[in-house]
């Protein structure tokens, strides 16, 4: 492979500015990530030397919990009261010295929600005695009153705006959630949003409100009209019918400067790409635009033309470091496949030395790759970059047999190997490496905290269902709906969930609705009219395979025009369920920002049915951020099989206390302090890929009231 190196090295000179004095969170939690994402607290009462006394303070238990239900919500804290989501997307406000519930918000009014929205936190205005929240709810923005939990009824109709205000008349129609908060930019909330994976999808377009009225002030195309910057790396007219290339994650705020930072994610459809050839701006960048007024400052593209689903994954972290005897303000941003980038705020000039690599073409017809791919050379990557014969398991020999001979019969290359009818295996994962928990800053030390998850996937392209031939219920599956939900209908929860026996779980107009409508990352399916949802509708429910004309059907696709789709999301496991790849599964790493060295780094999680067998430190997947803090600790949950919350010494990374939560802790944690007394609470939700039940609690830790004084 030629390789072409530019070096930005550390002693080089580069575009240096004084280092201004950054603003962290202390008593409050006044953002989801923590002030400026860096997931930092300057709280000390707990600290290295008391963290084993921790004791339980409350549990706020919300009894909204339903079979495969999640909660992923970092809650805000803000004068000795806690905001925070439930599984059924109730907003509560809970006393944060007790977990006693001061009111609640249900946009559903009360009915059986069983359909799983996403909630990853919310985001808070406020002006003298005005103080609102803002929340995400199907597609809808809600405006609630932080003081008593009703809708403001001028923000937008009745307290609500339309996520599909701006998007175009195509848009109308689709998928459009907002599943991450937004920021507040004086009296502007400017959001992101969640897309549909496959078309048709919405385009990802980032787009400003007013926080009074809910009228929209700005917006920024993430795929160019004609004659915008960018637009000549798409075919003509391709902003008429790509979607995506939207910023799920979440975004950074710099309110000094006045910058908003956004990750961006890949074009749709994720994996076949003959219908939008080129670069594809401003699909899977950074991007830095002005808060004010939505212009872009600069941007940087992580990925030419994704046709790997390498999403931005997490929100940017604003960090200082030390460069050339001089101090930065820098943006870094993790990525799925397992690296650290860092650009100067301003200029955005990378602050880590990159190569450009040759890549494989594509041998897929009608797919035209990018030739080259960059990546960092330092620091090295947090997560393995390639699945080889050598790291397979080996846990049993019969699971080493097993996993083998699906190996050899795959291909498995270095990042950037193309899709393939054969079958190519991803590794990092769909789910990274780096993933939407996003990594913590110790703005003291300039580390950078990143748990990550190191799980093979094999992503397979197969063709979709072409022709004029008679089309039935099973085929039209296939076309529309196997690609996440597998042939089998078994799927790949909690993401693309099971549709097995879905009858004796959602009534036939349930599924119908669904079907029509979508949700979360499924399109809607509306457009292919009422006698081929219904044949969708039975052929999932009852099994009945009806038959309709297959040219009609064309006719409602031919908007497409994409002749592969995917065999669906497939985890690359032993026979017995654990990853392909010898351990770890997941991992913990401090890496110094100054250096680019790891500090430390270390396997995190366990499956507890090993551990019995005296099988340790395997680590396991993990979603959900940790929180570190001028105590000297760092609070994480996230391991998605063994239920725990631990703080380790953010030193050392030695661990210094854990528990076990009633659920699985897949979200970040907030530490916030109330009379007095420092506390950390996170979502106990569970319910990742079905290992840990479903739960609706919050739990909160504190030391004894005895040992309540800063050390």
């Amino acid at each position: 492979m030629k390789i072409q190196t530019t070096l930005l090295l550390l002693g080089v000179t580069v575009a240096l500015h004084a280092a201004e004095s950054r603003q962290y969170a202390s008593k409050d939690w006044p953002a989801t990530s923590g002030v400026e994402g860096t997931h930092y607290s300057t709280l000390l009462q707990i600290n290295r030397k008391n963290a084993a006394k921790l004791q339980k303070a409350w549990q706020f238990d919300s009894g909204d919990e339903f079979d495969g239900s999640e909660m992923e919500c970092n809650p805000l804290v803000l004068d000795g009261v806690i905001y925070a989501t439930t599984p059924r997307l109730r907003v509560v406000a809970l006393d944060a010295a007790t977990g006693k519930m001061l009111w609640d918000f249900d946009a559903h009014k009360g009915q059986q929600v069983k359909g799983k929205q996403r909630n990853r936190g919310l985001t808070y205005w406020g002006d003298g005695d005005q103080r609102r929240i803002f929340v995400g709810i199907d597609s809808y923005i809600y405006a609630i009153s932080a003081k008593t939990g009703q809708p403001v009824s001028e923000f937008g109709e009745n307290g609500r705006l339309d996520l599909h205000e701006g998007l175009g008349e195509e848009a109308k129609d689709l998928t459009v959630q907002a599943t991450s908060p937004g920021v507040v930019y004086k009296d502007m909330l400017i959001q992101g949003t969640l897309a549909a994976e496959d078309l048709p999808a919405a385009p990802g377009h980032i787009r400003a409100f007013d926080v009074h009225t809910g009228k929209m002030c700005w917006i920024f195309h993430t795929i160019p009209l004609p004659g915008e910057l960018g637009s000549e790396t798409w075919p003509k007219d391709a902003w008429k019918s790509i979607g995506g290339a939207n910023s799920w994650a979440g975004l950074t705020l710099d309110a000094k400067r006045g910058l908003v930072f956004v990750p961006t994610g890949s074009a749709a459809f994720d994996f076949y790409g003959a219908n939008r050839v080129g670069d594809n701006l401003f699909a899977n960048c950074l991007l830095a635009l002005d808060a004010k007024t939505g212009k872009r400052v600069w941007h940087y593209q992580f990925v030419k033309h994704d046709i790997w689903d390498r999403d931005l994954p997490a929100a940017p972290t604003l960090v200082q470091i030390k460069r050339g005897g001089r101090m930065v303000d820098a943006v870094a941003q993790i990525t799925k496949n397992g690296f650290v980038w860092m650009f100067d705020e301003e200029t955005g000039k990378p602050l880590v030395p990159l190569e450009t690599r040759q890549v494989p073409k594509s041998e897929v017809d009608g797919e035209v790759t990018s030739p080259t791919q960059v990546l960092p050379t330092a620091p090295k990557p947090f997560a393995r970059q390639q699945l080889t014969e050598e790291n397979l398991t080996n846990r049993t020999p019969e699971a080493h047999a097993a996993v083998l001979r699906q190996f050899q019969s795959v291909i498995s290359g270095p990042q950037f190997t193309p899709p393939s009818l054969k079958g190519t295996v991803m590794f990092p994962g769909f789910d990274g490496g780096g993933e939407w928990g996003g990594a913590a800053f110790d703005p003291k030390s300039h580390i950078l905290y990143i748990n990550a998850n190191e799980m093979p996937w094999i992503l397979r392209l197969v063709p979709r269902v072409v022709g004029t031939e008679a089309m039935t219920g099973s085929t039209l599956y296939r076309q529309n709906c196997s690609g996440c939900h597998r042939l089998d209908m078994k799927g790949s929860p909690p993401e693309f969930p099971s549709l097995v026996d879905v009858s004796s779980r959602l009534s036939r107009d349930q599924v119908k609705a669904k079907v029509v409508n979508g949700g979360g990352r499924m399109p809607g399916f509306g457009r292919l009219g009422d006698d081929f949802v219904k044949a969708i509708v039975d052929y999932v429910t009852t099994g009945k395979d009806v038959s309709l004309d297959g040219a009609e059907h064309q006719k409602k696709l031919s908007y497409a025009g994409l002749k592969y789709g995917i065999d669906g999301y497939n985890q690359f496991l032993d026979p017995q369920g654990y990853p392909a790849v010898g351990p770890p599964w997941g991992t913990l790493s401090a890496i110094n920002l100054d250096t680019l060295q790891y500090v430390w780094k270390q396997p995190f999680g366990e499956f507890p049915e090993l551990v019995a067998k005296g099988i340790r430190n395997t680590g396991s997947e993990n979603y959900g951020g940790g929180v570190v803090t001028a105590g000297g600790l760092l609070f994480i949950g996230a391991t998605d099989h063994d239920k725990k919350f631990h703080v380790f010494d953010s030193r050392t990374g030695k661990l210094l206390w854990e528990t076990e939560l009633p659920s699985g802790g897949n979200a970040t944690p907030a530490v916030y302090e109330v009379n007095g007394r420092e506390f950390v609470v996170i979502a106990a939700g569970g319910g990742r890929r079905g290992e840990t039940h479903s739960g609706g609690s919050y739990v909160a830790f504190a030391l004894p009231p005895s040992q309540n004084r800063s050390r």
